[in-house]
């Protein structure tokens, strides 16, 4: 089962993604900060890490390089409505996909679903 996990400072985003990703049959642990989510990422394996970029404490982008630290095989992606964040996050975060709110879930899945196309396709 892929394990993905989420980082999203806004309560009712988070319950929201959570759902629509668990739905779609991914298991999602769910934290409220970057730097809630570092000791997930330090003791558990995930495949991906779904991460808003502008929350407190520790941005998405700082988040995702420790990430890359931590676990260079978990993939990663950024949620956020802010474009002028994304510019910097892709120069920044080069690897990571980018999903701009506002998006439907559908899209949401359909992006993590690509993600892990190739690798299931690489397994069998």
């Amino acid at each position: 089962m892929i394990r993905i996990l989420l980082a999203e400072d806004e309560d009712a985003m988070r319950t929201y993604l959570a759902r629509a990703l668990e739905n779609a049959g991914y298991e999602v642990v769910a934290v409220d900060r970057g730097t809630a989510a570092l000791p997930w990422l330090e003791s558990e394996h995930f495949d991906l890490l779904l991460s808003d970029i502008v929350m407190p404490e520790m941005d998405g982008i700082e988040l995702a390089q420790r990430c890359a630290d931590i676990s260079p095989a978990t993939k990663v992606m950024f949620i956020t409505g802010f474009a002028a964040v994304t510019l910097k996050a892709s120069r920044e975060a080069p690897q990571a996909k980018m999903l701009s709110k506002p998006f439907h879930l559908r899209d949401l899945v359909l992006e993590v679903e690509r993600i892990f196309e190739n690798q299931a396709q690489a397994l069998n």
